[in-house]
């Protein structure tokens, strides 16, 4: 890859990362608030994805678990990817379109907030896992790259990147993570 190569690259970024600031900051907002309101009702953080969302799913759960940028004491957070044990046991018996769905299945409850990402927002096992924490009475969060696929009729909110390239799109969801982890650490630590 030559210099102007990654300066492409780089410019990408930044052109995705430029277009949310008036397109997406209030929903970014909408989803922090969401989710201080769950802990703050003893509610939890479910989160999940495929491939490199689900990193990025147990990045954000780390985040809330330890500290962000705040010495504070630790919030309930779930990546449905950590535990093999239990993706491999689902998958073999139920099929990897239901690997978070039966997980949401005995744990969402009706404080929790779920988020689901999925680049397409298309994701079989994403979507079934939505609608099974909507049927639950939890609170549901879609991260997908431009349009939202399937998932845009699904969620309580959308945060749909715009743009459909898949490493940028993946880049904005951990843009926005931290972004939410930072939010939610003032709302619930800010002042104690």
């Amino acid at each position: 890859m030559n210099k102007e190569e990654i300066i492409g690259e780089l410019a990408e970024h930044i052109g995705v990362i430029g277009e949310m600031i008036s397109s997406k900051a209030e929903d970014i907002q909408k989803m922090s608030q969401m989710i201080a309101d769950a802990y703050k009702k003893n509610g939890k953080l479910i989160i999940f994805g495929n491939g490199g969302s689900a990193a990025d799913a147990q990045h954000i759960a780390g985040e809330l678990a330890g500290r962000y940028k705040m010495e504070r004491n630790s919030l309930e957070v779930v990546a449905l990817t950590a535990n093999t044990c239990i993706i491999t046991a689902i998958g073999n018996d139920y099929g990897f379109e239901r690997v978070f769905e039966k997980q949401i299945e005995g744990m969402a409850k009706e404080n929790d907030v779920v988020i689901g990402i999925s680049t397409s927002g298309n994701t079989e096992n994403v979507l079934k896992a939505i609608l099974k924490a909507k049927e639950k009475g939890a609170k549901t969060i879609a991260w997908t790259g431009a349009g939202g696929g399937k998932l845009k009729e699904a969620a309580d909110i959308l945060l749909d990147i715009p743009s459909k390239n898949t490493p940028r799109v993946q880049e904005a969801h951990m843009t926005v993570g931290h972004i939410i982890c930072g939010l939610v650490e003032k709302e619930l630590f800010n002042n104690k």
